[in-house]
């Protein structure tokens, strides 16, 4: 399935977007994507209610807005440097063991919202991903167990601000969680859908040119590895998010020198099977 939230910020409702691309609205199911839904078996629970009720359901004009797929989510848990391509036009060593970094919640919106450059920015960037949400509480789990804690996977576009990453004592949660600079969606795919996850395609352009072109292949740290490794350090909860890690291609890399966003540049991304999404930059104001 393809789990939607769709409406204004704060007030989204859940819904389902068909193999036709329709939406339908399945609030009568009565519950959202939330850490309950997923700890209590939702997605297979809501399969069984659409099969009475999916005909009945209301569609969900197109012009609606899409929220996040995952309502609340307790923590955003991000893995850097996860692509040795990344690495090295980061000018950093690849990692010996995965490196975990946090994004606030606050940073999260929808996946065709504007991004506010925040107050003071002079580098903001880009950075696709893949996210993993977690379905079940895990907690020194097993590797070779791990995928069993999987509820889907979404597209993300994990902003940064590098002069505030790595400028200012070097405290990456500070470039990294400025509202709106956690994009999320447009769907929270479920892992039925995805033949392979370990050889998907993801890609970022800026006003049109391609600036990354990676694979999930080239993940430094598996999936299974990841969660694993996170459930080591702490409780994974039901709808916990994961981000992988970016390919080659920031801003931070571009050569001669890097570039960075401005107020109206438009960043499209997308990854197989998980959607595109849509963000166009505007400058903070009170």
């Amino acid at each position: 399935m393809k789990l939607i939230r769709f409406g204004k910020a704060g007030k989204e409702k859940p819904g389902i977007e068909l193999s036709n691309g329709t939406r339908i609205d399945v609030s009568k199911f009565g519950e959202d994507y939330s850490e309950a839904f997923f700890a209590s078996n939702g997605v297979k629970r809501l399969e069984t209610w659409l099969q009475e009720h999916q005909q009945s359901a209301p569609v969900v004009d197109a012009s609606e807005r899409l929220g996040p797929p995952v309502a609340h989510p307790s923590k955003l848990i991000c893995i850097g440097l996860n692509y040795s391509d990344h690495a090295a036009e980061s000018n950093m060593q690849l990692p010996a063991e995965p490196i975990l970094f946090f994004k606030s919640t606050t940073a999260v919106s929808g996946p065709n919202d504007n991004v506010v450059i925040p107050r003071n920015s002079t580098k903001t960037d880009w950075e696709v991903e893949l996210a993993v949400v977690i379905g079940r509480k895990a907690s020194y789990i097993d590797e070779q167990d791990a995928m069993d804690y999987v509820a889907g996977y979404m597209l993300h576009n994990d902003y940064s601000e590098r002069a505030f990453q790595l400028e200012r004592s070097g405290q990456w949660v500070k470039g990294k969680s400025c509202d709106t600079f956690a994009p999320l969606g447009p769907w929270l795919v479920t892992p039925d859908e995805i033949a392979d996850v370990n050889d998907l395609r993801l890609w970022l352009s800026v006003n049109g040119k391609l600036m990354q072109n990676g694979n999930t292949k080239n993940l430094i740290f598996k999936i299974p590895h990841i969660i694993a490794y996170i459930s080591e350090f702490m409780t994974l909860l039901p709808g916990d998010i994961i981000t992988t890690g970016t390919p080659a291609g920031v801003g931070l890399g571009q050569k001669p020198e890097a570039v960075y966003l401005k107020a109206g540049d438009v960043v499209e991304l997308g990854i197989d099977g998980l959607g595109r999404s849509k963000q166009t930059m505007v400058a903070w104001s009170r």
